[in-house]
Order: structure tokens, then C-alpha cells, then sequence
């Protein structure tokens, strides 16, 4: 019956390309909790091919999901309760998506489907070569855990079927909002599109202690987008289609844009709606897109109206919020693997129906997400919005918090195009002391804010298996300082530890280019020092909060500060646009005891305190 009416119901031109918004009902994923809290807990978790129906007039969808769910399971552990995991592969078959890329002036981003009505393929349109044979072959990283490098979900170490990935949790962290995804090498955004992803939260005494919406009150919301294959008569499968933009460069070479579609998923249901009761409600969003950014906004259905007033952000990707914050004004921008722990106040919408829509300059056609149906009574909700969240919250500052003795991170993002490299690209610097004649490729001079003098970095690494040139000693802090010389906005995450951000300044912008004036593309060099940096856009309350993944737009200088403590290894930090990341802009980096350090001989070697990119911590990284 589903099959006939979506045959019924061809994908017509328009933002919903036949599909009715809001129709179906949000699905809320099944949670697991450990059966006892006293002893070693311990689950396992299995992927599998699964349908799963992601609106009611589709076709059901195939998918590889976590326990046969799309999203996976919720899965729920307390605060310094150890928990194992074995990650079972038991998925038969090939990737269930179809991955095709067409010109950009097509807006294939925009429309389903991508053949002719003759099942022909449009000029300049055709499949991505290898896509279709790859194998169920997965690895889990549980994105903002603190746990050791064996656990962290390398990207190499993933596994194919009947094998199992073994991973501790000690959860040694605060009561939080993490999730978990595939993270396998080069193959990212294909195995998170097919459906590998789920929420996993953190408890504490703290959180308790605060009363907040719970049971069917706290809700998890996964937010993806995706685009859907069509038939010959245009009518939408529900295959899913895994469409992006390419540009051709000068050489003749196509170049993928960053995946994003035409329809929004929560939960794993296109456009749904939830019944709700004049009641606080607590949302754990989570962006799990593969590019698309979302500036969450509240209004009115019938009206237009903001109602941006009814949402208080407590949480970050961390953990609670010293104090509740306001939304800023236009939305909450939420990039990719962002999470922001939200309450709404539902008491004064009696009877009323709301959105919650994408305000963000790249939104879908159908900017909706969801809607809200407020039921039409009144209630004696007791809870109330707490003044004060989160007491163990500390603001980091340099030489308090952050001692002085402390490793730097340089890294520099840097633009398409950057000697003669197609995609965005991620370079690790060192700091030489003696420049050669600029410019030269790779060789970036800054001025240091601090002292005005000059100081002059190579880069060392871009490649994911270029040599290893991050070594940070256990229970040290780091600062790890990005540097956006131009290009599309990056979702920074680093792996095994919580920050802050500490600063943020801003280069001036080639008004032809985009990228930083005094850049210059051909090299990835500067031809004479950058200037010191201006004021960048001051720190938002969500900002100041621990977080694992930063927003660095073009032209940015931001500074994050992290303990690397309790955990050794092997991990990895990248730009959480999956197919950046995919694509390059993914490196290693190592933790390791001071003691074994210092024996440990390598090209980067050198004072056995310090890291091995920016060497001694200097007063200048202090004022960064």
C-alpha cells in the first residue's frame, strides 16, 4: 500500500517534491542502559541492513543501522561507570546508496533522482566510480569521549563482517551529550549516510541535582539531510541518493562539492511532528549532517512569528552551561557533530503549532524541520529555568587555568585552489628560524600580537599518513591555535579531550579572492608577513562552554584550549564536513607519558616537555 501511493504521488518541482510536511510522527529511538551499575558493564551493539520508513509516502528505505535502527539506539551509562563495547559487524552486502555526481549548475543538491525519464543519464551526470562495490567495512568513534587511543576508533582499524571492533568507555567525563558514527578511513560520508549513527549520553549527580524535563519530556534529535533516487515517472523510490555538485578545474579534473540534499530528517523521519504537553521540554540536538549547517529557529506556524524567546540553550558538546543562554538573535547555528542541549518552554503555546526551522543562508529548499503541536490545556508544570547550571564549570584563561608551561598547535586551513590542490586542505606548521626567499610554498610568516616580531612556520604535514608531527605529553595542556586562510567555514573536532575557546581574531579578506590579503594561492605561501589580526567576532555564552568541534570561518584565528589527561594514544583531529575530512583534512596526533617521551626519537623530536609542532610555549601564544 505505501508503494502504491508514492507512485500515486510524483516528485513534483517544489521544495517538498511531493512529500507532506509534517505528516508523520517523530520516531524516538530505543535507549539502552546497562543492566547493573555495580558491576563491569558491558554491551554489544551490531550493525545490520535494515528498511526503515523514512516518511509515510515512501517506499521503505534500506539502510545500515546500529542494532537495525536509523538513528542507532540511545545509549545511556553514568558518570565513571566503565563501560565495554563490542561493535559487531554483522552486515550482508554492499552500501546501500546510490552515489552519482552531476555539474554544479544543475543544483543537484536541490532535486531528487538523476537519470532521464528514459533511465538515460544527463549530460555531465554519472556515477561515482567505486561506490557502489564497497563492502560493509566499519569502525565507531564515540565523538567526545575521553577514553585511549585503542578505543577512539581509528580510522584504519575498521572491520568487515562477523568481526567485532572491542572498545572501554570509562566515561570519566561530565554529564554530557556525545554520539557515535563510523569513522572509517576514506569512506566517512558514505557509511554515515547509510544510516551509522546514534546519541550517547552521560549522567551525573550534577545534572540531578538540577531537576530537568526527563522521560518522555527529553528527547534525542538527530538531525540529518539526504536526497532520495526517483523512477521513470519521476515518482520518489526512497533509495538513497547520495548526489553532490562537481566543478571542473582548469585541468580538466572534476572536483566533489560536499554533500548536502533537498530533505531534512529527525530521528530518521523526513519533516515529522511531535505532539507535545504545556510542559518544559529538554532537546539533545545533534547535527549529523555530512555538510549542512543549521541555525535552529523557533516561529509560529500560523503567524511567522519568533519564538526564539521559548528556547534556552544549558549544554554544549561537553556539558552543561554555567547559566542557561539565550538563543542569538536569527538562530543557534549548529555546524556538523555540533550538540547543543536545549530546553523549550511549551506552557505559554497552548494550542498553538510550531516549527523549528533552518534560518542558515545554505538551508534546503524546505527550510522546515519539524513542527511542535502544543496541546490545547493547561498544565502545572513545576519546573523552573535554574539561574545557575553547571557549578563545577571553570572559565579557562592563560597562565591561571591554562598554566604558562603549556604545548601550541599551529594549523592552517587553507583554500581550494592552494598550490594547485583542488580541495580545501589542512597543514600542520613548525616554526623555523630562518625563512628561505619568499614567497615560498608553504612558508606562512605572522606577526606575533604580543611582541610585533616576526615568526615564520613550514608546513610539515596535510596528508592523513604524511609523517606524525603532534606529539602531546599526558596530563599536559595544549592550545590549539586554527588559522583560516580562506574558504568554506570548517567544523574543527580534535579528538580525546574537551576545550574552550580562549580568542578569536580576524585577517582582513581579499574582496576578489575571499581568502586572506597578503595570501598567496600559487605558493600556500605569504609574500611578506600577515599583519597582526583584528578583533574577530566576540565569544557567544555557547561558545565559552566545553566543546569538542569549532566553527573557524575565513580569515579566523582561533585559539582552543584542552587537558590531555587520562587517556594515551594514537587519535585524530579533522574538519567534520565528512567529505573534507574524506578528502584530506584529517591528521594524526599522539599522546604519550612525558617519561616514555623523552626516549621516543622521531623527526619533530626535541625539549621532551613540550610539543613538537610549536616548541616551547611563548609569551605570544599567550596573548592568541
Amino acid at each position: 500500500m505505501t508503494e502504491l501511493v508514492s507512485r500515486a504521488l510524483p516528485a513534483a518541482e517544489g521544495p517538498t517534491f511531493g512529500l507532506t510536511k509534517f505528516l508523520d510522527p517523530l520516531r524516538v529511538p530505543p535507549v539502552i542502559r546497562p543492566h547493573s551499575w555495580w558491576h563491569q558493564d558491558a554491551l554489544t551493539v551490531t550493525t545490520v541492513r535494515a528498511t526503515t520508513q523514512l516518511h509515510s509516502q515512501l517506499p521503505p528505505t534500506e539502510v545500515w543501522a546500529y542494532d537495525g535502527h536509523f538513528p542507532g539506539p540511545t545509549i545511556e551509562v553514568r558518570r565513571g561507570r566503565q563501560l565495554r563495547v563490542s561493535w559487531t559487524n554483522g552486515t550482508e552486502g554492499k552500501i546501500p546508496l546510490i552515489a552519482v555526481q552531476a555539474p554544479i549548475a544543475s543544483a543537484p543538491q536541490n532535486n531528487p533522482g538523476f537519470r532521464n525519464p528514459d533511465g538515460s543519464l544527463p549530460d555531465g551526470v554519472s556515477l561515482i566510480d567505486g561506490v557502489a562495490d564497497l563492502p560493509s567495512w566499519n569502525v565507531v568513534h564515540l565523538h567526545g569521549a575521553l577514553t585511549g587511543g585503542g578505543n577512539d576508533g581509528w580510522a584504519h582499524n575498521a572491520v568487515l563482517k562477523d568481526l567485532s571492533q572491542l572498545a572501554e568507555y570509562p566515561n570519566r567525563q561530565q554529564s554530557t551529550t556525545l554520539w557515535y558514527h563510523d569513522h572509517a578511513m576514506a569512506i566517512t560520508r558514505f557509511n554515515v549516510h547509510a544510516g551509522l549513527a546514534g546519541v550517547y549520553l552521560i549522567r551525573d549527580e550534577e545534572e540531578a541535582r538540577l531537576n530537568l524535563p526527563s522521560g518522555e519530556q527529553e528527547v534525542p534529535l538527530l538531525i540529518t539531510d539526504r536526497n532520495l533516487d526517483t523512477d521513470a515517472s519521476g515518482a520518489l523510490t526512497g533509495q538513497l541518493l547520495y548526489k553532490v555538485p562537481f566543478v571542473t578545474a582548469p585541468d580538466g579534473t572534476q572536483l566533489h562539492l560536499p554533500f548536502t540534499g533537498p530533505f531534512t530528517l529527525v530521528n530518521g523521519v523526513i519533516w515529522p511532528h511531535m505532539e507535545v504537553e504545556t510542559r518544559w521540554y529538554r532537546f539533545r540536538v545533534v547535527n549529523a549532517s555530512n555538510a549542512r549547517f543549521y541555525q535552529l529557529h523557533l516561529v509560529d506556524d500560523a503567524t511567522g512569528e519568533s519564538l526564539d524567546h521559548a528556547v534556552h540553550q544549558i549544554g554544549t558538546d561537553g556539558g552543561l552551561l554555567p547559566r542557561p543562554a539565550a538563543l542569538p538573535a536569527g538562530g543557534l547555528v549548529v555546524a556538523p557533530a555540533e550538540r547543543a542541549d536545549l530546553l523549550i518552554d511549551f506552557t505559554k503555546l497552548r494550542g498553538r503549532r510550531v516549527r523549528l526551522t533552518n534560518a542558515h543562508r545554505s538551508a534546503a529548499p524546505e527550510p522546515d524541520i519539524m513542527q511542535f503541536r502544543v496541546e490545547n490545556r493547561d498544565r502545572n508544570d513545576r519546573f523552573r529555568l535554574p539561574a545557575r547550571l553547571s557549578t563545577s564549570y571553570v572559565r579557562l584563561h592563560h597562565g591561571t587555568t591554562v598554566p604558562e608551561d603549556h604545548d601550541h598547535v599551529f594549523i592552517a586551513l587553507v583554500p581550494p585552489g592552494t598550490a594547485g590542490e583542488g580541495h580545501p586542505q589542512m597543514w600542520e606548521l613548525h616554526e623555523i628560524e630562518e625563512p628561505p626567499p619568499l614567497p615560498a610554498e608553504g612558508i606562512i610568516q605572522l606577526t606575533d600580537p604580543a611582541t610585533g616580531q616576526v615568526r615564520t612556520f613550514e608546513r610539515v604535514a596535510s596528508l592523513f599518513d604524511d609523517t606524525t608531527s603532534i606529539f602531546i605529553n599526558h596530563d599536559r595542556w595544549a592550545v590549539w591555535n586554527f588559522i583560516h586562510l580562506g574558504g568554506p567555514t570548517h567544523p574543527m573536532h580534535v579528538h580525546m579531550s574537551q576545550f574552550q575557546a580562549l580568542n578569536r581574531t580576524k585577517y582582513a579578506l581579499d574582496p576578489n579572492t575571499g581568502n586572506v590579503a597578503g595570501f598567496d594561492l600559487a605558493t600556500g605561501g605569504t609574500p611578506a608577513p600577515l599583519p597582526v589580526p583584528g578583533p574577530g567576532t566576540p565569544l557567544t555564552p555557547q561558545e565559552e562552554g566545553w566543546k569538542d568541534t569549532f566553527q573557524v570561518a575565513a580569515g579566523e584565528w582561533l585559539s582552543i584550549a584542552g587537558h590531555f589527561g587520562g587517556a594515551t594514544g594514537d587519535f585524530m583531529y579533522h574538519c567534520h564536513i565528512l567529505d573534507h575530512e574524506d578528502e584530506g583534512m584529517m591528521r594524526p596526533f599522539v599522546v604519550m607519558p612525558a617519561e616514555a617521551a623523552r626516549f621516543h626519537i622521531h623527526r619533530f623530536g626535541g625539549h621532551p616537555h613540550h610539543g613538537a609542532v610549536a616548541g616551547e610555549a611563548r609569551d605570544s601564544g599567550d596573548a592568541l
